[in-house]
């Protein structure tokens, strides 16, 4: 009997989500120890990490038993969490995962209309926060009437009801509370671009991040596109989704860097089932090594973001 490689063991153990749960929990408390603000970060990683085992349980994003997705997630969110701690960034990311989970809900339901205007929904509030999220809005139509099979004029319109809800929340408040010139700043703000690919706006730590991240969904991808024959079809068109997702991401971070606060969110949203497909469905001697160096990688950086300086070379 063949023996198992520590990469087929750690991927389909029960105890691998806790014990990474365990992890995530321990490097939050030595980061608060030595004086980081950890509260919104591990409110937004623990949540969020909670929606995308959901998200990849009911999808079976993965066709054998793995925690690989939420585990990747979990320590990606960390990876980014050591320098961005915004609230409005995890409320960003929050919102793309339950837009997700949504819309793969409505996957092949052209009378989908309440899980299409939810994850529109969803999105509404993202772009509250985030107006330049609503240049994924063209894109996720496209997706809802081709990869996701659920387009229709109801689902259309479901959509649009969506995206629109949450402003008449806002600007109910906005009447309240006098600031009429919201909007006018709000709108107009998606229309300003920096120079493209202005690295003045990224660090040597984001760069690193993003450059880690970048390799894994390039390899979750390449791995995904050569053996999608042994998926079904329905998870074959979610995870082309997905890398259509991801590359539009990998643009717009690389053309508007100014938005890696929120971009590097997404990023990790769409590359962690990517990279966890990789993790758990290969079984060679290279992809061990690649699964060990991985891990250690994905731990050395986030020991780099959260407590060691680096010299900015941009």
């Amino acid at each position: 009997m063949t023996k198992k490689r520590i990469q087929t063991k750690i991927a389909g153990s029960r105890f691998t989500f806790p014990v990474t749960a365990f992890i995530a929990a321990m490097l939050f408390a030595a980061a608060y120890l030595t004086g980081h603000d950890i509260w919104i970060p591990l409110a937004g990683v623990a949540l969020s990490t909670l929606i995308v085992a959901e998200w990849s349980n009911s999808n079976t994003l993965i066709r054998i038993y793995s925690s690989m997705i939420p585990c990747a997630y979990m320590l990606l969110s960390i990876l980014s969490a050591g320098y961005y701690t915004s609230l409005s960034g995890f409320l960003v990311q929050l919102c793309f995962i339950i837009m997700l989970y949504c819309l793969c809900r409505a996957y092949q339901d052209h009378t989908a209309t309440g899980w299409t205007f939810y994850g529109f929904f969803a999105i509404g509030i993202a772009s509250t926060l985030f107006v330049q999220i609503l240049f994924y809005v063209p894109l996720l139509w496209i997706l809802l009437f081709t990869k996701l099979q659920a387009g229709s004029l109801r689902c259309f319109v479901a959509s649009l009801l969506g995206l629109i809800t949450p402003y008449w929340f806002v600007a109910a408040w906005l009447l309240y509370t006098g600031n009429t010139d919201f909007f006018v700043d709000h709108f107009t703000a998606i229309a300003h671009f920096e120079p493209l690919a202005n690295v003045e706006h990224a660090d040597t730590k984001m760069l690193l991040s993003f450059s880690f991240i970048l390799i894994l969904s390039l390899t979750g991808i390449v791995h995904f596109l050569r053996k999608k024959h042994y998926d079904k079809i329905r998870t074959q068109m979610l995870y082309e989704a997905l890398i259509i997702l991801d590359i539009f991401t990998i643009v717009f971070l690389v053309l508007q860097p100014q938005h890696a606060d929120c971009l590097l969110r997404i990023f990790t949203i769409t590359t962690a089932p990517l990279i966890g497909h990789f993790l758990a469905l290969t079984h060679t001697k290279i992809t061990n090594i690649a699964f060990i160096v991985i891990v250690l990688l994905t731990f050395v950086l986030i020991a780099v973001n959260l407590w060691i300086p680096l010299p900015n070379f941009l």
